[in-house]
């Protein structure tokens, strides 16, 4: 894969979204991904924004109210994300700060694989892969792919793919630059393979 090629496309192009910023608050990142699962970034965007100004610290949601939190978090759905989110910052608080690498993110309250290879790589610049479902579609498509992702041994794969892919030192931009890719070039249907900076490899 050229990372490079990849690299500056998304540094051309990338969405200027707010937990994007250098240098990156874990906190924020760690809101925004937890947010946009099974959500689109243009619905959770507001959310994020006003979460980040009733509690712009991890400590600050964590002494939050459940109720609180349950009800700044109406209309995004999937309430048990929030409620993780919140047992989540009460042990961050309890650590005294963010764990810094993906295995011990992993421990935090609702925090998978996913989650905390975006957090570990993207705050922490941690060589750390992620697997989302856009990823997931390009190194696919990218691997000429055609099992089922949801398959065990095939999403093994893929993770053991994303790991190969990684390029040392740049990982967090790498993974939203696979995610930025798949949401914007490599979509689901109609993808526009004219605009993609891997196309000329891509299987």
């Amino acid at each position: 894969m050229n990372n490079e090629a990849l690299l500056t496309w998304y540094r051309e192009v990338a969405r200027p979204l707010p937990w994007r910023a250098k240098p990156a608050d874990p906190y924020g990142v760690l809101l925004s991904e937890i947010m946009a699962q099974q959500t689109r970034i243009e619905t959770m965007l507001p959310y994020w924004e006003r979460f980040m100004t009733r509690w712009p610290t991890v400590q600050d949601l964590a002494v939050a109210q459940p109720e609180e939190v349950l009800s700044e978090w109406a209309g995004l759905g999937y309430y048990s994300r929030a409620r993780n989110l919140h047992k989540a910052a009460k042990v961050i608080a309890e650590l005294g700060g963010f764990p810094s690498n993906a295995k011990d993110l992993q421990a935090l309250p609702g925090v998978g694989p996913y989650t905390a290879g975006a957090v570990a790589s993207i705050a922490f610049d941690q060589d750390a892969a992620l697997v989302d479902g856009n990823v997931e579609r390009v190194l696919c498509r990218f691997h000429r792919i055609e099992d089922d992702p949801r398959i065990p041994k095939v999403k093994r794969h893929l993770w053991a793919l994303a790991e190969e892919h990684l390029p040392k030192g740049e990982a967090g931009d790498h993974n939203q630059a696979l995610m930025e890719l798949g949401a914007r070039v490599c979509t689901p249907r109609t993808p526009r393979c004219g605009s993609c900076p891997l196309s000329v490899e891509c299987a």
